[in-house]
This record gives structure tokens, C-alpha cells and sequence, in this order.
């Protein structure tokens, strides 16, 4: 652990810091940014590859004693508030972040393995809203989730402003990356035998109190605003709908993720679910 004070930006291995509103460039490096005081110490508690911290030295003081036992050679920048909150504005985070390496995805053999009876996994197609997607990751995490399968049209749960959203609980979600979700979904069936349920409001043959999620299943999200593309939804066993009032097309993505996942717990588990916070 190296620990240096800045009082410039302009550091080069700053840089990442300098560029968060450039998610494509740090995708190709292979780096994401954490920001907050949960997520990062989540990313701390977890066994991802962290570079390096950009921090103010009050959080220094509560943070060294963590960074002391970590592998690996992680770079501490210790600057003033002002300039650690001039990145991103004073209401976004809290004087603390990090830059991590975005872990290597399981993949699709090694999700299943992993899994336990029964199976529950989520897929995600069109998901490109990163604040969708991340609180979409922490309701999978909520809800006892075993994998999210990551379609090809879909954004990567490790932007910025998904890992924020998700509140560090990307870190223990095993994350598949998927180039064809179709195929995938078509292995599930059929090799699988895991019954593939696409979440899709446009349908009047099942709604959600009348589908089965007690055994082996995946969830599949779509797009915000086209929801489960026609490919999917024909690839997938049946669509089922949240009820609604009439004049309310649709909930939210995130919204109706956790309504699914609440609702396949509760079938799971009984209706006599804990509860938490943040």
C-alpha cells in the first residue's frame, strides 16, 4: 500500500477519477469506479482487484486499518474535500472512492454449477439504464438471486452508476455475459430444464399470482421502453404480467423486478419474509 497526498487532479494516475463521465473508456481498460462510503467498503470486503482509493484524509483514518490487510499493492490518493468532491458535484458522494478491476464473468456451466435447487436466475435484455440496472442488481441480491445472465443488448452491471445503484452488492453477484441470449435461454429449457418466465406487461394470459416460480426458473427483463423483444419472449415458456390498473402501461423495470422476485420468494419461502434496509 503506497499512500500519496494530491493536491491537483492532474496526477496521471488520476486519470480514471478524471473521466467518470467516459463509462466506454473505462469498460476497454477493464476498470470501474466506486463511489460512496458502503460501496467502497463493500468493494474492500470483497475479492475483487482494487488499483487504487481516492479518498479525504477523514476517511483515511477509518479506512487504513482495512487497507493494511489487503493483497496487493493498492495506491491511496489523499486530497483535500473540496477537490475530491469538485469530480463528480457535493451531493453525489461522500469524499471516498476507488477504482477496481471488473472482475472476470462466469460463465453460463459455471453460474449453473454453483446454483442450488431450486434455481433462481435473472436474465436482462435492452437494459441499457445504468441506475435501472444497478437497482435491478441489488433486488437480485435481495432476493437470493444465483445469477444474472447479461444479455448482448444490455449494458454492463459494472458503469459506474449501476455498481452505485446496486450498493456494492454487485460485488457477490455472480455476473454471465452473454453473446446470443436466446441460445442461452433455449439451453436452460432444454438441457437445463429450467422454466424461463419473460416479465413482459403486454399480455393478457397470465398474470403474476397465477405463475409458478416454486421450482427451477429464470426471470427475463427487457428494455425500458419496448420491455422482452419478440425473439425473446418466443424463446422463453410463457410471459406473465404484474396486474395493474387500467390507464398504467407498465412499472418501471427495477420497480417490477422486485415485485417478481418478491413475489417468487414468497412462494419459495412463505409470506413471512424479513425485512432490512440500505
Amino acid at each position: 500500500m503506497t499512500i500519496r497526498t494530491v493536491e491537483t487532479l492532474e496526477d496521471p494516475f488520476l486519470q480514471p477519477y478524471r473521466t467518470l463521465r467516459r463509462p466506454s473508456e473505462h469498460q476497454r481498460e477493464g476498470i470501474f469506479v466506486a463511489e460512496g462510503e458502503k460501496v467502497v467498503r463493500r468493494l474492500l470486503e470483497s475479492t475483487l482487484d482494487v488499483v487504487s482509493l481516492l479518498l479525504t484524509p477523514e476517511w483515511l483514518k477509518v479506512y487504513q486499518s482495512a487497507l493494511e490487510v489487503r493483497v496487493g499493492n493498492v495506491q491511496i490518493f489523499v486530497a483535500p474535500k473540496p477537490i475530491v468532491e469538485s469530480i463528480v458535484g457535493f451531493h453525489l458522494h461522500q469524499g471516498i472512492m476507488a477504482v477496481a478491476h471488473i472482475p472476470k464473468p462466469a460463465s453460463f456451466a459455471e453460474a449453473l454449477e454453483r446454483s442450488q435447487y431450486p434455481r433462481l436466475l435473472v436474465a436482462v435484455e435492452g437494459l441499457t439504464n445504468a441506475e435501472n440496472l444497478g437497482v435491478l442488481v441489488r433486488n437480485c441480491a435481495a432476493f437470493d438471486v444465483d445469477a444474472l445472465l447479461v444479455g448482448e443488448t444490455s449494458s454492463s452491471p459494472y458503469l459506474r452508476r449501476a455498481v452505485r445503484n446496486s450498493m456494492g452488492t454487485v460485488f457477490r453477484l455472480p455476473v454471465v455475459q452473454l453473446s446470443d441470449l436466446v441460445g442461452a435461454i433455449h439451453e436452460l429449457r432444454s438441457a437445463r430444464g429450467i422454466h424461463v418466465i419473460a416479465a413482459h406487461p403486454h399480455t393478457d394470459k397470465k398474470t403474476l399470482h397465477q405463475a409458478a416460480f416454486d421450482g427451477d426458473c429464470c426471470i427475463v427483463f427487457g428494455s425500458e421502453g419496448e420491455g422482452v423483444s419478440a425473439d425473446v419472449l418466443a424463446a422463453c415458456d410463457e410471459s406473465v404480467a404484474i396486474p395493474m390498473k387500467d390507464g398504467v402501461d407498465s412499472l418501471n423495470v427495477a420497480s417490477a423486478s422486485a415485485v417478481f422476485l418478491y413475489e417468487t420468494q414468497r412462494q419459495r419461502k412463505g409470506s413471512h419474509l424479513g425485512g432490512g434496509g440500505r
